[in-house]
């Protein structure tokens, strides 16, 4: 960007981002939540470091990104940023196994455990380097076959073993809801919100995080017990209108 092309997308980011934490506000005040209770991660995998940089100047302090190569070269651009050296990255998106050095002991949380043999590789590495990486696991509660993810009976089966991992800390959970279909998606954070609750239950441990809603269903999401949003489009893009 050029210097007139990056002061009006930085004006852009920061009345965008106004606009979000009213609405989060709004959404949390209506489910009887206080807006310190969720977490907004701006969701940096479609755009440049220059977006992430206007994003940070406009007061996002958490990012996360979907593939490691990407991640890696925006860690890199960061550490030679002083402003943004200190900035937090995760990982959200499919983490094959020949890609976990590139992400464990570099994010602050990988959202995206998306089976048993994934939490086992990341916790084997984990234990190999001496470090204990933060991670959530991904859970298929809506039933669509395009997504990936423990279904909720694997999760149950799986969830006292899983907690018992050396090498990671299980947070939470996370999902990602139906596109198009509000009421649908609500009835999607509702049975992730319902079975965190199980699984706590089943394997006598602390589940705190719920990791669900995008830039469509955000408030959906957080009337449902969200704790951590992610906003990709709806802070980054111009066409995107936010309802």
């Amino acid at each position: 960007m050029n210097e007139d092309e990056e002061a009006s997308y930085q004006a852009f980011v920061e009345e965008r981002r106004a606009q979000i934490l009213e609405r989060v506000e709004a959404s949390c005040q209506a489910a009887g939540r206080e807006t310190s209770e969720v977490l907004v991660e701006a969701v940096s995998k479609t755009v440049g470091f220059d977006e992430v940089r206007c994003a940070w100047k406009a007061g996002w302090r958490v990012f996360a990104e979907n593939r490691p190569q990407e991640l890696a070269r925006k860690l890199a651009a960061a550490q030679e940023d002083p402003d943004l050296s200190h900035a937090r990255f995760d990982m959200i998106g499919n983490l094959q196994k020949n890609k976990i050095n590139q992400v464990i002991g570099r994010v602050g949380l990988i959202h995206s455990i998306s089976s048993v043999h994934l939490a086992e590789a990341v916790s084997s590495r984990c234990e190999a380097r001496g470090i204990v990486q933060p991670v959530l696991l991904e859970c298929n509660v809506s039933g669509e076959e395009t997504k990936s993810g423990l279904t909720p009976d694997e999760a149950r089966a799986a969830a006292e073993g899983l907690v018992g991992l050396p090498g990671i800390e299980i947070k939470g959970l996370m999902t990602m809801a139906p596109a198009g279909d509000k009421a649908r998606a609500q009835r999607t954070f509702e049975s992730l919100r319902l079975l965190r609750d199980e699984l706590e239950r089943r394997a006598g441990a602390s589940l705190p995080e719920l990791s669900c809603g995008m830039s469509d269903d955000f408030p959906e999401a957080i009337a449902e017990g969200s704790t951590m949003v992610r906003l990709g489009r709806v802070v980054f893009s111009p066409d995107y209108a936010l309802a």
